[in-house]
């Protein structure tokens, strides 16, 4: 085996202790340079680099065992839907199980990554020093950058406004009169923690989605009917079966005095609330239409309805960003960034993303097998297809991502948990028969001497 290319992953949250773990178990020379004090990321309530987005009373919303890595299980005593401290504290014992902790630089953010004519990478970190990798992989999360209304609606506002962004309790929210925009799973929370201080909450929203419970026939809902081979069912097979079980068990939601989603069942990011119909139902949260115009302390809405608003909670999305990059060599312009099956750079031959995805479902069990798979193409032991293959593959996968999901900036990257893991499997797989036919070699040469990793 020659000399093993060295790594540099920038992030050291769900998905960058995934990645950093998958190396390190394959003997490939990495560093993880994280802007934070701890490792989990976005999980960190508080956390010390101000990026997370977590809030005081954050549980996940897909199941624990759903959500753990694959071999290293969530603690039995953790409920089904652990608190945000529950999965900070598994992320902790996850890098000192596997010996991770003193491989990360805590406290150290990467200011600039620059690709040079040899290919290799040059990162210049906050702390003033310079250091060289033979490859870079991007592990800095997608819900860090607030996305405000795009354009803004017209008129001003004299009350408080907030993105979702930096909620952290309804304190600020007693005896007032709010108005929660959007209809994601932050929105549908928040106007739930609102509606029980709130003189009054609001939820507006461009149009209507179908809300799923945690649970159903006494089971988390999204362990219902899933076994190894899930993944390799058609997508169409699986939502006539979840949506009779939804109908069933839900629901119309127009019987909720809410509007009938323009789009059908999983065709959308779901948005999963196990408080918010109820809320809804006892009449502590009404629903409006989209915003029309903001109208000094009122609100008038799209049906011509106006409300006394006192504090607006902008939940309208995130933007995609990698600020240590020049735009010009990447970028995600409207938050599109074309990538092989969500990884590979189709121009950048050694840069990697690990968790840049939206699945139905959570993203550490995908983070955990894109790093794994990041690892085996390191090594030799996996080949890409053809250039004209891939980009042949990307194009098919992104019409067919954009003909199912409806079309706005929050569905770029959307993928299904299962069928997802599943095709990455048989693409691991060919890639390494490709490497069998075609013969062993390194796809991403050595050429940073151990001394240039810390270089002055």
């Amino acid at each position: 085996m020659p000399e093993l290319p060295s790594v540099c992953v920038i992030g050291a949250g769900s998905s960058g202790i995934a990645a950093a773990k998958a190396l390190h178990e394959r003997g490939i020379p990495f560093d993880c340079i994280e802007k934070s004090d701890r490792v989990g990321g976005n999980w960190v309530f508080g956390n010390k680099n101000g990026m997370s987005s977590a809030y005081r009373s954050l549980h996940i919303n897909t199941s624990r065992e759903r959500m753990e890595y694959a071999d290293y299980p969530m603690p039995k005593s953790y409920p089904d839907f652990p608190h945000h401290t529950h999965i900070a504290a598994y992320f902790d014992d996850y890098v000192d199980h596997f010996g991770l902790r003193e491989r990360i630089a805590f406290e150290t953010g990467v200011e600039r990554a620059t690709r040079e004519g040899d290919g290799t990478w040059t990162i210049a970190l906050d702390t003033g020093e310079t250091r060289r990798y033979d490859a870079l992989v991007v592990a800095n999360g997608h819900h860090w950058n607030p996305r405000w209304p795009e354009p803004p609606f017209p008129g001003s506002f004299d009350g408080t406004q907030t993105h979702a962004h930096h909620y952290v309790d309804n304190e600020p929210f007693k005896g007032r009169r709010v108005l929660v925009v959007g209809i994601g799973n932050s929105a549908m929370d928040i106007a739930v923690e609102s509606s029980f201080v709130a003189e009054r909450t609001f939820l507006s929203s461009r149009r209507g989605a179908h809300i799923i419970p945690k649970y159903l026939f006494g089971r988390p809902l999204d362990q219902i009917g899933v076994n190894r081979l899930t993944g390799a069912l058609p997508w169409a097979f699986r939502k006539a079966i979840f949506t009779s079980f939804y109908r069933v068990g839900v629901g119309d939601m127009e019987h909720y005095g809410l509007p009938r989603p323009d789009h059908d069942l999983g065709d959308a990011h779901p948005t999963i609330s196990a408080d918010f119909l109820n809320r809804v139902a006892h009449g502590e949260i009404a629903y409006r239409p989209n915003v029309d115009e903001l109208q000094g302390d009122r609100v008038r809405f799209a049906d011509g309805s106006v409300e006394q608003v006192d504090t607006i909670v902008w939940c309208t999305g995130y933007k995609v960003t990698f600020p240590f990059f020049d735009e010009d060599l990447i970028s995600a312009p409207d938050n599109d960034l074309p990538l092989f099956r969500r990884v590979f750079h189709p121009d950048v031959a050694n840069v990697f993303f690990v968790g840049l995805l939206q699945p139905l479902g959570a993203i550490m069990p995908l983070a955990e097998a894109q790093g794994q798979w990041i690892a085996a193409y390191l090594r030799g032991e996996y080949a890409l297809p053809a250039a004209t293959e891939l980009r042949a593959d990307m194009e098919r996968e992104r019409a067919k991502m954009f003909k199912r999901y409806v079309a706005s900036k929050r569905h770029t990257m959307q993928v299904d948990f299962d069928n997802y893991l599943y095709a990455l499997g048989r693409e691991r797989r060919a890639g390494a028969r490709r490497v069998r036919e075609h013969g062993f070699r390194l796809p991403v040469p050595a050429r940073v001497a151990p001394a240039e990793r810390a270089a002055a």
